[in-house]
């Protein structure tokens, strides 16, 4: 009997409401009785007392009723009252009559995406109506048919955030007025966690029928990674979770979808070159033993290397091919137009977003009014606000400037810094080198041989400084966060969304420098500024010894290939698969335990402001080395489609499983990620252009092929020899002396022979394929942007049929409210005309 009746009492405790089962809980408030806790408990009770004074109802869970027998839970409910004021004062749009306007036309062969469609109650919550922002005055202008359910839950706890976010817990006659807000309760302590309740678990239906279970539904039709190639619950998305994490989910659907097609695209492009592969000539010269197993080269550092054939680089010359080929130029190409078309339609598709989810004239009419509890707070100083005519906090311009000069030094200095630790990555890498040159000898011998058979020193020198630039973005990105934080905190934005945007830009710039820094220099400055035998050019100078690095033999191009295959292949997948598993045991693990269903979500892991941020900073990331770097890797793109199709899915997962229930906010657009996406934009076209000029070797083949081929017939023949130039080693320094004596070798550049009344200097083919190079970035370029410009002129930003929507939206609106307003003035005058009677019977009445 007693283990039924606690089954019976956890069954019951195991709900959304209050113990009289009728009014909901909006918030939960949890603390510890510690020892060191009269303060805390001064604090709590004022807090408490002041939210009751704000019109919340309260209900306490003691701590014997826990399942750790340590924790306390404070319910919170929002009355009726306590609602309809604060969503007067947010101005949050509800509805007053159901839309009469059809979603659109039957689209041509509908049952062709029926398998990736959802049930329609799924995919539409809830009927479309015509909403305006609430007036507690006109309460039966409204659709009010039950106010139990008249705010659902997200807007709920949405507006009990906004009251915990300004109760002070101070006294009234205290002077410290900056006492206020459960953000400083959470961090010093007094209370432990702060959060709305999921409705139900997440792998069955709540009992209750006035709970919606709509946890539920997400996770059987959105988390489940059986579900990858349905549709996302979008409007589902948005009601229980709220619009700012709504379209994030938008965002990332919709650029997985343009994946698709640049994936397609980059296929095709290395498939022309895997069909090409035999067509390579260049390839089959630098492997016949006759022509490249004949080319001694020379070596690639002072004294320690040896000599090498050229013969030795005929794998990576082949892989090379691959993606160093004329597809790459229209692939380069291509992405400048694809990204432009991605922004363009997220435009649209966002409007489209705006305009349904009723965030048209958000910014201007309600983010203004929520400034941040802690600017109001910190900024004591007050002025007129010329538009609402109250006074409001502001910060003085001099301390807005000087803020900024401070937060601006101290963003340079850390991205100075990520500078610094990349160059000295970089000395690691060209003072090592020669040692390791020095050790994988295959013999002591003074013949000719090819230096380290399994392990060549270029290898072991990219693995060990790899492993070393990895550990130093780790270290980093461990600070990178916190500083970003607490210069982001010093500045005082006044509005959340100021506060995300700055913070976003700092975090970007950082991210930037430290994610991108090694693919420039591998793209733009290694193997650029060698030098040539005799006269190579050194870091610091020529006594420092350090010798400029060299690209591999196969070239720089597959150097950049290869490290963005390891980014985006091993951070992002092994990454995601990782987190899955981590997820999976400890959802399997949650399922075992049955508890208040304040107490399992408790026990989720915290959703923090910066929960999103770092969603969308993995994937403008992705974006980033997608497009920046595109040239070298038409796979990429490919990568990324695969990537995101899993992460949707364990992002997922996680809110609807991991997290707790994220307390509901408002976003009408993506911030200021949006910014950051143009000017990548921009910058790919810049930078895929220098990759395919300088980083590939596309521009001196085709100068040869149509320049200086001699021949009846325009190919490739003959090519490796016209591009290496030759050096009498036994010119060279002493200290640049190779160890196995002077030859003649070869090197890879356009100069004179030794001889040559100029030699060493470079030839007249080095100028054309210079011009010729400088000629290509700025043709591609233009052709490029043009087409951009062109192309983002011919879209609108706003579908044309969303502007006649929002026209007759509001059209309506103004109808419904005039009509309203005279039948409300008909009623008061038909009143006033039965309640005072006339004249003429008064005086009958009297007589």
């Amino acid at each position: 009997i007693v283990t039924f009746s606690k089954q019976i009492l956890q069954q019951n405790k195991d709900t959304v409401f209050f113990r009289d089962g009728v009014r909901r809980i909006d918030f939960i408030l949890s603390y510890l009785d510690d020892k060191d806790g009269e303060k805390k408990q001064e604090r709590r009770r004022e807090f408490e007392a002041n939210l009751k004074k704000a019109g919340l109802e309260l209900e306490t869970e003691d701590k014997s009723d826990s399942d750790d027998l340590k924790t306390y839970f404070l319910k919170i409910h929002a009355p009726w009252e306590v609602l309809a004021t604060y969503a007067d004062v947010l101005k949050i749009k509800v509805p007053f009559k159901e839309s009469d306007i059809p979603h659109g036309q039957d689209v041509p062969l509908e049952w062709l995406s029926r398998p990736f469609r959802l049930p329609e109650k799924v995919m539409r919550p809830q009927p479309d109506y015509f909403t305006s922002p609430f007036d507690k005055d006109k309460i039966d202008f409204f659709l009010i048919k039950n106010r139990d359910t008249f705010f659902p839950p997200s807007t709920r706890n949405r507006i009990v955030y906004y009251i915990l976010s300004r109760c002070p817990y101070y006294k009234e006659d205290c002077k410290e007025t900056d006492k206020k807000g459960i953000k400083r309760l959470l961090n010093n302590g007094t209370y432990t966690s702060a959060f709305p309740l999921h409705d139900c678990r997440y792998w069955e239906r709540n009992t209750n029928e006035q709970c919606e279970s709509e946890r539920y539904h997400l996770y059987k039709n959105w988390a489940r990674f059986l579900c990858f190639y349905k549709e996302q619950p979008l409007n589902l998305i948005r009601k229980y979770y709220g619009e700012k994490i709504g379209i994030y989910f938008a965002w990332l659907g919709f650029y997985t979808e343009m994946l698709f097609f640049a994936a397609v695209m980059g296929v095709i492009c290395f498939t022309y070159g895997v069909l090409s592969y035999d067509d390579n000539l260049t390839s089959k010269e630098i492997c016949d033993p006759s022509i490249g197993g004949s080319i001694v080269m020379c070596p690639l550092c002072d004294k320690k290397c040896s000599y090498w054939k050229l013969n030795s680089t005929c794998l990576s010359s082949w892989q090379s091919h691959l993606f160093d080929n004329e597809g790459t130029v229209f692939f380069a190409m291509f992405m400048g137009i694809w990204v432009t078309l991605f922004l363009e339609f997220w435009k649209r598709r966002q409007a489209q977003l705006e305009y349904e989810w009723d965030l048209v004239d958000f910014e201007e009419e309600q983010q203004q009014l929520q400034i941040r509890p802690e600017f109001e707070t910190r900024c004591t100083d007050q002025r007129l606000n010329q538009i609402t005519q109250e006074m409001e906090p502001y910060l003085p311009l001099p301390k807005k400037c000087g803020r900024f000069c401070l937060s601006s030094v101290t963003v340079l200095f850390w991205m100075l810094l990520i500078v610094a630790c990349i160059t000295g990555v970089i000395v690691y890498r060209l003072a090592v080198y020669a040692a390791f040159a020095s050790i994988m000898k295959d013999s002591p011998t003074k013949k000719i041989h090819l230096v380290g058979s399994l392990i060549t020193p270029q290898l072991a020198t990219s693995v060990t400084a790899s492993f070393i630039n990895f550990v130093i973005i780790m270290i980093l990105n461990f600070f990178y966060e916190r500083v970003a934080i607490w210069i982001t905190d010093m500045e005082i934005p006044k509005t959340h969304l100021e506060y995300e945007n700055k913070l976003t830009m700092k975090m970007f710039l950082f991210q930037f420098v430290n994610y991108y820094s090694s693919c420039f220099y591998v793209a733009f400055f290694k193997g650029k500024f060698v030098g040539y035998p005799g006269n190579y050019t050194y870091m610091f100078g020529k006594y420092s010894r350090l010798r400029n690095e060299e690209c591999d033999p196969g070239g720089c191009l597959i150097e950049l290939t290869t490290q963005l295959v390891i980014v985006m292949t091993g951070k992002q997948v092994c990454g995601n698969i990782q987190e899955a598993l981590l997820n999976w045991w400890c959802s399997r693990k949650a399922r075992k335990d049955q508890y208040s269903r304040w107490e399992q979500d408790h026990d989720l892991q915290n959703f923090s402001q910066l929960g999103l941020f770092y969603e969308y900073l993995e994937m403008v990331i992705q974006f980033g080395f997608i497009t920046l770097f595109v040239a070298s890797f038409p796979l990429a793109p490919l990568l990324a489609l695969c990537n995101n199709i899993l992460e949707v899915r364990v992002d997922a997962w996680k809110f609807t499983t991991q997290f707790r229930r994220p307390v509901a906010a408002k976003a009408h657009n993506i911030g200021a990620w949006q910014e950051i996406l143009n000017v990548v934009a921009i910058l790919s076209v810049v930078t895929n252009a220098f990759i395919v000029s300088f980083t590939s070797d596309m521009i001196p083949r085709l100068v040869y092929l149509y320049a200086y081929h001699h021949g009846s017939e325009a190919t490739m023949s003959g090519y490796i020899n016209n591009s290496l130039s030759v050096y009498d080693i036994s010119q060279i320094p002493l200290l640049s002396t190779p160890e196995e004596g002077a030859i003649p070798a070869w090197y890879r550049d356009y100069r004179y022979p030794p001889g040559h009344q100029r030699q060493y200097s470079h030839t007249m083919q080095f100028w054309h394929i210079l011009a010729a190079k400088l000629a290509f970035i700025i043709i591609m370029e233009h052709v490029v942007f043009v087409v951009k410009f062109f192309v983002a002129w011919l879209i609108p930003d706003v579908p044309s049929e969303v502007k006649a929507r929002i026209k007759r939206e509001r059209y309506l609106i103004q109808e419904y409210l005039h009509n309203y307003e005279v039948e409300k003035l008909k009623i008061q005058l038909s009143q006033s005309f039965i309640i005072e009677p006339k004249p003429e019977l008064l005086e009958k009445n009297v007589i």
